[in-house]
């Protein structure tokens, strides 16, 4: 007869086991890529609540709404019901959450917006526009911005302390410009979810003790990948208790460029004294063949917690290391061997083709649909189809009236004969006194309206109060069905023979997806939805199961596996990349060694002699990450039957 304990802890390993019983306390848990650390954190916690350690008392914290959403279920399948269920969320999850709940002690409106990065990309647009700069591309400007944020700048210090540079000046008078927006719209960015929750638990020491209080037990998903920012939420939250669990891996910190350090968990040890380390280093996911040389490639690093994966799995096939003569040969390679595999019965949603830069999709692509082979592209989301974001955009601004962007994104759909000379004096705040109602909804600025522009702006204006009305009174599902109809979008589709059918699908399936806030009481189910969508990653997507040979940079493969994974372009200068910007070697050979782990059965690598860029062709070589690899577990091929010059040079 087992008792409930024995049930948490069958099926694990020793390693496993020890860190499922180990509660109090600091815990640095560094689990290697397959080693079942999903599996490690849910037993945990689950044992935490059969000791009797209330579920309402742990918070779990990780990156993702996939892998977030694949533990809230593990958890709820492993706890006997009526035992509660502890809050599992992302970090800019979370932020949102005590942002809407402690909203006064930050100074904001409940019914804040969330900018999504084009959100945020069309005010930087319009601020260089306004500036007239144009030698430095937006992209970049944000870039800056959300990477200073993250490390806890602000705009005045950024100034004070880094604006030296023409660029860096530039940076700072953009920023100025989109602070004000957002501070106008009253609106947040994503940056602002996780600083604005710090500067909450900093100043607010009443809150700071409450969810000490309320969270006393607290484990954290991918360490390596925190900021500044959240490193620092989660120490408040810690607190002197500090029964902190933190599981990470050094080998997989890639996300350095967008703020991520690995010196957070390096130095967990010294941060925490009295910590338990414990390793997972048996992995459950790849061969024998494909674990070596993922061992063999990250062993070269230097800054990194040593470990050495192992597998009880079988050798498996030899890895292929195919020699192109261009980008159309491999291409060509790696379609024709996708057809291969999914002739040898491998599902083709078991296949991921994966690459360093974006641009390198394109000829992937073209020789997938000349050998009609099923693909999608990681990164088309749902929430980003114009007819889904339309909604969105209605659902928001009557939420938070003050949001410019959402007002001129919906004021033209359907088609009212609002132009943009009418947007424009609705917007305009310069006469407008310091007390006035913001924006298009100032009883003064509409009437600086006359005729029929009034008429129509008050015509929309009554539309956006009743969808209001709707998402404070109806369920969730039926207040975004109601605004579907209220706002013409629905009639503006169904006249439109072309496209109308599919789009009105698309914003059917919104429908759908948020009736699982049905029971949840307005208008905090619409503010759940909405968050829902900001905070979409661009893995979210593959909960939609399709039978289809997955595309995306190595970077969006985090976290994900499948039987059989391409990683293509293997060449010097392009992986390992030799950007400016690529500041640490180390981060390549980690990004590589992500990309090797995904695979469960066979490993494809891929290189071409030349390649197209920027209109030129440029010769190239093998990369150097090919070499670190035991010559022993590679078959080298080649369209011509050899290695190809490339691999000669660097191989042999």
């Amino acid at each position: 007869m087992h008792t409930e304990e024995s049930r948490y802890l069958q099926g694990l390993n020793p390693q496993q086991k020890e860190a499922v019983l180990c509660t109090e306390g600091p815990v640095l848990i560094v689990a290697g890529a397959g080693a079942g650390k999903t599996k490690t954190i849910t037993h945990r916690i689950a044992h935490m609540i059969e000791q009797g350690i209330p579920a309402r008392s742990i918070l779990a914290v990780t990156f993702t709404n996939k892998a977030a959403g694949e533990m809230r279920d593990r958890v709820r399948h492993l706890i006997p019901e009526g035992r509660g269920t502890p809050l599992v969320a992302t970090f800019h999850s979370l932020g949102v959450r005590l942002l809407r709940e402690f909203h006064t002690e930050a100074g904001l409106e409940r019914g804040f917006s969330i900018w999504d990065r084009d959100d945020s990309m069309r005010v930087v647009k319009k601020a260089l526009e306004k500036l007239d700069i144009e030698n430095i591309p937006p992209r970049q400007i944000l870039s800056i911005i959300s990477r200073e944020k993250g490390d806890g700048m602000t705009v005045a210090r950024y100034e004070e302390k880094k604006a030296s540079s023409f660029k860096e000046q530039t940076v700072a008078q953009v920023w100025r410009i989109y602070d004000k927006a957002l501070h106008e719209e009253g609106a947040l960015d994503f940056d602002d979810l996780l600083g604005r929750t710090l500067q909450l638990l900093q100043n607010s020491p009443r809150v700071l003790e409450l969810l000490r209080g309320r969270w006393k037990y607290i484990t954290i998903d991918e360490y390596q990948d925190t900021n500044a920012a959240q490193y620092e939420i989660a120490r408040l939250l810690a607190g002197e208790r500090c029964n902190l669990c933190v599981v990470g891996d050094t080998d997989q910190n890639i996300y350095s460029w967008r703020g991520a350090d690995i010196e957070h968990l390096m130095n967990f040890e010294k941060t925490f004294p009295g910590t338990k380390v414990i390793l997972l280093e048996q992995n459950y996911r790849s061969t024998r063949t494909i674990l070596t040389a993922a061992n063999s490639v990250i062993a070269k690093n230097k800054r990194r917690k040593e470990k050495n994966l192992f597998t009880d799995n079988d050798t498996g096939e030899p890895l292929m290391a195919y020699g192109a003569r261009n980008e159309i040969d491999e291409s060509w390679f790696v379609a024709q061997t996708a057809v291969t595999l999914m002739e040898e019965g491998i599902n083709p949603a078991e296949i991921a083709i994966l690459y360093r830069e974006n641009f390198q999709s394109r000829a992937l692509e073209e020789a997938l649909l000349a050998f009609s082979v099923p693909y999608r592209v990681l990164g088309t989301k749902f929430f980003e189809r114009k007819e889904v974001k339309d909604t969105l955009s209605y659902l928001r601004a009557a939420l938070n009236p003050r949001s410019k962007v959402d007002l001129a994104r919906i004021v033209g759909v359907p088609a009212r004969g609002i132009g943009k000379v009418t947007l424009d004096k609705l917007f305009d705040t310069s006469d407008m006194p310091v007390d006035a109602e913001p924006g298009i909804w100032s009883h003064l600025a509409l009437h600086s309206l006359t005729g029929s522009a009034r008429i129509k702006v008050q015509t929309f204006l009554d539309t956006i109060q009743k969808i209001r009305h709707a998402i404070d009174t109806l369920p969730t599902s039926e207040a975004v069905r109601y605004c579907v109809e209220a706002s013409g979008m629905e009639q503006m589709y169904k006249d439109d023979k072309e496209e109308g059918y599919e789009r009105l699908e698309n914003i059917r399936e919104l429908v759908n997806l948020s009736v699982r806030y049905d029971d949840v009481s307005p208008p905090e189910g619409i503010e759940r939805l909405l968050e829902e969508a900001a905070l979409q990653s661009d893995q979210d997507e593959l909960t939609e199961v399709q039978q289809a040979v997955s595309l995306m940079t190595i970077h969006a493969s985090k976290g994900l596996e499948f039987d059989a994974v391409f990683i293509t372009g293997l060449e010097q200068g392009l992986f390992p990349s030799l950007r400016e910007d690529t500041r640490d070697p180390e981060e390549e050979r980690r990004l590589f060694y992500v990309a090797v782990t995904r695979a469960r059965k066979r490993l494809f690598l891929s290189y071409a002699g030349e390649r197209m860029k920027y209109g030129s062709r440029e010769r190239a070589l093998a990369s150097e990450f090919i070499h670190d690899i035991d010559k022993r577990l590679i078959v080298h091929s080649s369209r011509d039957g050899d290695l190809g010059a490339g691999f000669e040079r660097v191989i042999d």
